[in-house]
């Protein structure tokens, strides 16, 4: 799957979420790259790979400090280990979906766990 392809695997997983929960993001960008730093795979599970990752301050979380300057949280979608762990296009526009889902998620506060629950993780 090329790069451009790839990108518009993550298009369709944003347009997927609701109009309603896009209108309440806030300050937030989403980003595609082949492959995660070292820093952004601390912590992560080496059985699953990283295939996205927020990083930000959840709107749950944020207060009147936040306000002054800060930069946009950022949701990464990684290409390479997402190629890596599908089989097929399909499987690749599916898992970028509910990645793309999860990332977002985690903008809105929604931990792992919870996420698990509701069969988004």
């Amino acid at each position: 799957m090329t790069r451009e392809e790839f990108e518009d695997a993550v298009s369709e997983g944003l347009d997927l979420v609701p109009e309603e929960l896009t209108a309440r993001m806030d300050n937030v960008v989403v980003l595609v790259e082949d492959e995660p730093t070292a820093e952004q795979l601390d912590g992560a599970d080496p059985a699953h790979g990283l295939l996205g990752i927020y990083e930000g301050t959840p709107l749950t979380e944020r207060d009147s400090w936040w306000e002054a300057g800060s930069l946009p949280d950022r949701i990464t979608i990684f290409r390479g280990p997402t190629l890596r762990m599908c089989q097929t296009p399909q499987e690749v526009v599916e898992e970028v979906a509910v990645t793309v889902v999860h990332e977002i998620a985690h903008h809105f506060g929604i931990d792992d766990q919870r996420l698990h629950d509701l069969g988004w993780a």
